[in-house]
């Protein structure tokens, strides 16, 4: 796969609970490239004639230990039987608008890693244009695409299997099928009342009652068209793009088209900050960014809302489940002398147990946290230390001021 970074190159939680993960999926990141190698597809997930059930349901536990939700659960069993779907599409997109959080960086990460071993192509959308449209980086495209090449950098490092993975710019892609793409937007529009798109405006980060640029009001038209043009079987992006995914959904039944997109959504994280329900790129210390430093880490977890006995919104067990577990299938714990000795966490169950129940502390998790956060940010911070390109790159988006 071609990953040159600008437009004109070639384009390169109930069943989840069943699901055991695959170390193979994120295993200690030592270096980035034992990473990806481990979450090369397993051939015996591999979706070909011989697949068994077993296999099928290994395939389908995956998929189904990405997301939160699942839109339709019993659609996607009939797309992984499906023999004509040997390998179906996973579609997940960004608009290139600033430093990579953490969930984006290794969230995404896993997840990629999870759907490619499912036996799944994943295209991930470049959304330049979107973010222009959305007015990211002051409309200035050229600043996007920068964004957007730092971020493809981050996730090489990462340790994302880019063998399975197709970056995919929108702007190009686009102007390639521009019959196609605009048609199909037109459509979407023609068939729907205004109040109905702007009910999808969330997606942009912006609240429904927010006076929109005529631009804004396009974008959920476009990004339901990408699903269609990207001829997207699953739709893989965060809990906070539904309302647009369903809105694709509903635009199958209006052309009654009998396969609708499956979405599969992931769970958003919360800022660190008390009632933070997103991470912020305008507020730094709500977040952990991909490249930060040892000590920001430590200084940013040291300050993070983490109240004791309570389990519910609580954003450091929250890393510790999203990330964690599915990174390192454990979490290690050294609690001061006075709190015992030390302790393994093989589930987030028992470690739930013993939070609410006062036997593990705040002061212990902070500093095991920090420690496992900064060992899978050691590859990334290693490339863009030795990298003159990536090293290039990350200055240049630090100044770039986060437009709203």
């Amino acid at each position: 796969m071609d990953l040159s970074p600008a437009p004109g190159a070639s384009t390169a939680a109930e069943v989840a609970a069943a699901a055991s993960v695959d170390p193979s999926l994120a295993p200690d990141a030592s270096t980035a490239a034992e990473v990806a190698a481990a979450a090369s597809v397993d051939p015996s997930l591999a979706p070909d004639a011989s697949s068994s059930a077993k296999a099928e349901d290994e395939r389908f536990a995956l998929l189904m230990s990405i997301g939160e939700e699942c839109i339709q659960t019993d659609e996607l069993r009939l797309l992984l039987q499906n023999k004509e779907k040997a390998f179906p599409i996973c579609y997940d997109g960004f608009e290139p608008s600033g430093r990579m959080h953490i969930a984006q960086g290794i969230v995404k990460t896993i997840n990629v890693n999870k759907m490619i071993r499912a036996g799944c192509k994943v295209k991930i959308w470049i959304a330049d244009w979107f973010a222009q449209l959305n007015n990211k980086m002051g409309g200035d495209l050229e600043k996007i695409q920068t964004v957007g090449r730092y971020m493809i950098e981050i996730w090489k490092a990462a340790g994302m299997n880019l063998d399975g993975v197709e970056f995919l710019w929108s702007s190009e892609e686009i102007n390639k099928r521009a019959d196609e793409y605009w048609t199909l937007v037109m459509d979407i529009a023609r068939r729907n009342k205004v109040k109905r798109i702007t009910r999808c405006c969330t997606i942009m980060g912006r609240a429904d009652n927010e006076e929109l640029t005529a631009a804004q009001i396009f974008y959920p038209c476009m990004q339901c068209a990408d699903i269609f043009f990207l001829k997207a079987d699953i739709c893989q992006l965060g809990m906070d793009q539904r309302k647009v995914n369903m809105l694709a959904r509903e635009y199958c039944d209006d052309i009654k088209r009998k396969h609708k997109p499956i979405i599969l959504s992931h769970h958003m994280l919360p800022g660190f900050k008390e009632g933070q329900e997103k991470m912020s790129k305008s507020d730094p210390s709500s977040a952990i960014f991909m490249e930060d430093d040892e000590a920001q880490v430590n200084l940013k977890i040291k300050q993070a809302f983490c109240p004791s006995n309570i389990v519910e919104g609580n954003p450091c067990l929250e890393y510790i489940k999203y990330i964690i577990f599915p990174w390192f299938e454990r979490f290690e714990v050294v609690p001061k002398e006075k709190n015992g000795g030390n302790k393994t966490f093989l589930s987030m169950d028992d470690l739930i147990t013993d939070y609410a129940s006062g036997a593990l502390h705040p002061a212990d998790v902070k500093p095991a946290l920090a420690k496992a956060i900064n060992e899978i940010l050691k590859p990334v911070r290693d490339h863009f230390n030795t990298s003159k390109e990536a090293k290039n790159l990350l200055n240049t988006v630090k100044m770039y001021r986060v437009s709203s």
